[in-house]
């Protein structure tokens, strides 16, 4: 008897230029257009596997080992049907495929980082999920196609379709068809972006993205501007840095941006706090090692982002993250040593320090746990179709233990 299953994995992305709000809330279209870079799946994923059996009673999904509830017209059942109606075209086309999309499904996904901590767990759980379901429904559409789809289960979720550097136009049309993640250029343009993930806090979030944005949209004055004025130049700027490998013009306006999105959280009534003391000192430090280096006849050497959280994503060349980490770690001491992955320091780990000329009064040393961990990655691809032996169910359809 057949087995119809399929296992993917996609990456987490990080905004440049941030997403915040929505022209319509059911179907995630935005009010304005972002840009992300691609993380590593090496490094941070999201694992799906999705089984069609005749036998499966109802559609039925796990998260992490936990069962989700699937709510009718809910975000994961509106991308469920989404691909089911997509495999029903294939199945019109070509009469000699099997029903599918008259199976119900099971499906089973597993991040390797902590959901809901700021490291958009749900970009790459349903970038994960949309491309598990294309695979097993073997779907002729492009990343862009579903992009569409992923967009409606997380808005972000669409720029987890593409690896390097991807851009989410914000489209015009009220169906949201034109609203969809695009390329601007693939990993290997620019292989050597690396970044450094701050774990700050790894709780829940006080405010979630999704009740925060819509706050700022209905009392926000500075979002007005943002979206008028401010977005459209920074979106044609970053492209033209990216595709330049221009690393000081990107790393200006991605920090102006992350600044302005949380402006606009402070500018909401009542107003939102994403970032916290950890958050603001790291901040300094990224501003001083940049002043530093300006100083020296040089240009910008790292770039510093927070989304809705006061987790810091630092970006800068492969070259500087020797120096970035150890910085980072002269004010913020690791409990458990430094996972070193692109081997970086010797045997002895990292030592924390500072560059010559650099302020040490900017910010004050902070104790252990202050930063819970730090995860060096890089610039990754996109999603993953993986084998067999990767499958997240058993035998029975049930999640493996």
């Amino acid at each position: 008897m057949s087995v119809y299953q399929a296992t993917a994995s996609a990456p987490v992305n990080i905004a440049c230029i941030k997403y915040w709000g929505k022209r319509d809330t059911k179907l995630i279209l935005p009010t304005n257009s972002s840009l992300s870079v691609t993380l590593d799946q090496d490094h941070l994923r999201s694992t799906t596997t999705s089984r069609a059996d005749a036998s499966f009673k109802k559609d039925r999904l796990w998260l992490n080992d936990v069962e989700e509830e699937i709510k009718e017209g809910g975000r994961l059942a509106t991308c469920i049907n989404e691909m089911k109606r997509l495999r029903r075209e294939v199945e019109a086309k070509d009469p000699s495929k099997p029903k599918l999309s008259t199976f119900a499904v099971h499906i089973c996904s597993r991040n390797n980082f902590p959901t809901a901590a700021g490291l958009a767990s749900s970009a790459s759980g349903f970038a994960a999920l949309v491309s598990s379901l294309a695979t097993l429904y073997a779907l002729p559409s492009s990343p862009s196609d579903l992009s569409l789809i992923a967009r409606q289960g997380s808005g972000s979720a669409c720029r987890s379709l593409f690896g390097g550097f991807v851009a989410w136009q914000m489209g015009t049309k009220s169906d949201g068809s034109d609203s969809l993640a695009v390329e601007v250029a693939p990993r290997d343009h620019w292989a050597d972006i690396h970044a450094l993930i701050c774990v700050v806090s790894d709780d829940k979030k006080g405010t979630s993205s999704t009740s925060g944005m819509q706050r700022t949209v209905e009392t926000s004055a500075l979002l007005q501007h943002r979206i008028a004025h401010v977005v459209p130049a920074r979106m044609d700027a970053i492209s033209k840095a990216i595709l330049e490998r221009d690393f000081d013009a990107f790393a200006r306006i991605t920090m102006q941006d992350s600044n302005q999105f949380h402006a606009v959280a402070l500018d909401t009534d009542p107003p939102i706090f994403y970032m916290n003391d950890v958050s603001r000192a790291i901040i300094a430090l990224v501003v001083e090692y940049n002043r530093v280096a300006v100083a020296s006849g040089g240009k910008l050497k790292a770039a510093y982002t927070f989304d809705a959280g006061p987790n810091a994503v630092i970006y800068a060349p492969k070259e500087n993250m020797k120096e970035i980490v150890e910085l980072v770690v002269r004010y913020f001491p690791q409990a458990d040593g430094f996972k070193d992955p692109f081997v970086l320091f010797g045997p002895n780990g990292v030592e924390g320090k500072v560059v010559d000329g650099f302020n040490t009064a900017v910010a004050k040393p902070f104790g252990v746990g202050a930063v819970k961990g730090l995860i060096h990655t890089r610039v990754g691809d996109g999603p993953r179709v993986l084998g067999a032996e990767e499958t997240l169910l058993g035998p029975d359809g049930l999640p493996k233990a």
